[in-house]
């Protein structure tokens, strides 16, 4: 299938799930999140859900990178430019949505790309290859590429991945990893 037609698919079958069955499964990706090779690193980039696209709730792996003292990143979106600014999350930091309702930090401490570790990255739609499907705007591509070679690449999703995603571009970065409530997949 090509992107168009798994956006689609995607944010149907989204919008099917219960709010009880969101936050079930975003607990069970949180728990299986665990059993990563990733917990030797230390700065971890974690996306914050927009609600109302019925994604991931990552609030489960916030507590758990909090319990295990890990530098927390969370991001700014820049629409003009399609780029995103970091910042260290903090018990100080005051997170606000955006007019895409994105939650984002109004201000804080900027992490540059390339002092990240990790990065769970949201997603639609994923293949058996690690190539993912986002909202076609392009900004974790930009972002990923700008972080370090070893920068770990954590996909999550409510759903298993499709067999191929027909139209990957040059630019499209694959996950190194995608977690669901029934398994870990590996690229």
């Amino acid at each position: 299938m090509n992107k168009t037609t798994l956006r689609q698919k995607y944010k149907e079958l989204r919008k099917q799930l219960s709010e009880e069955q969101l936050e079930e499964m975003s607990l069970t990706i949180a728990n299986k999140v665990l059993q990563l090779p990733i917990w030797e690193r230390t700065y971890f980039h974690v996306f914050l859900p927009i609600t109302e696209q019925n994604e991931v709730n990552t609030e489960f792996i916030l507590h758990t990178l909090a319990g295990k003292d890990k530098e927390i990143i969370v991001s700014k979106a820049d629409f003009e430019t399609r780029t995103m600014t970091h910042f260290l999350l903090t018990d100080n930091t005051k997170i606000k949505k955006n007019e895409y309702n994105i939650p984002e930090p109004v201000d804080g401490i900027e992490v540059p790309s390339h002092k990240i570790d990790v990065v769970f990255v949201p997603l639609l739609a994923y293949d058996k290859k690690g190539n993912r499907v986002g909202y076609g705007k392009g900004f974790y591509d930009k972002f990923l590429a700008e972080c370090k070679p070893d920068v770990i690449k954590i996909g999550l999703s409510f759903f298993e991945p499709e067999e191929i995603i027909e139209d990957v571009f040059e630019g499209d970065i694959q996950l190194n990893y995608c977690v669901t409530p029934n398994s870990i997949h590996s690229f």
